[in-house]
């Protein structure tokens, strides 16, 4: 299960380039239940989410959903690639280690979505989700704000901040 809540930002952090960063490519095969590929630096991977079972027990504090990922080698993401609905989405994302052991990924889109940027946090229970304090540079909690869902943002064919105000 994940649960996770997603977040503007407010002053990106000093220094991105000394936390561990991931290059993603990530396309949508379906959104309901969303079937998405992904390479993830040199990682290939299938994931399924789906709300199947948990619709009853929506958390207001985060975004709740089954998930399954599979590895992938390179000839199958690229035969998926070649299938997926709209456009592929480029981002880098940092990882940044928070306190409790969290850790913050900084989402900075390339291409079509370049000038986007949020944050995701994951958490191991609803508790610790409702219980979290975001730290200063986080902005606006945007969990439950569809515009920054990645798999309506493979729809669009650019970016405008307009769009996100």
């Amino acid at each position: 299960m994940e649960i996770e809540k997603k977040y503007r930002v407010k002053q990106l952090p000093e220094n991105l380039d000394s936390y561990e960063k991931k290059i993603i490519e990530q396309g949508y095969l379906c959104t309901n239940p969303i079937v998405r590929i992904r390479r993830s630096n040199e990682d290939y991977i299938l994931t399924y989410k789906s709300k199947f079972g948990i619709e009853d027990k929506q958390s207001q504090n985060a975004c709740i959903s089954n998930e399954v990922e599979v590895p992938l080698n390179e000839s199958g993401y690229e035969h998926l690639k070649s299938k997926v609905d709209d456009h592929m989405i480029a981002k880098t994302r940092y990882i940044i280690p928070l306190t409790d052991g969290l850790k913050a990924e900084l989402d900075i889109f390339r291409e079509q979505l370049k000038g986007l940027f949020f944050v995701e946090v994951e958490f191991p229970s609803e508790e610790a989700a409702s219980e979290f304090v975001p730290p200063e540079w986080f902005g606006e909690d945007v969990s439950r704000d569809k515009r920054f869902k990645n798999n309506y943002l493979a729809t669009l064919d650019g970016y405008q901040e307009e769009m996100f105000q």
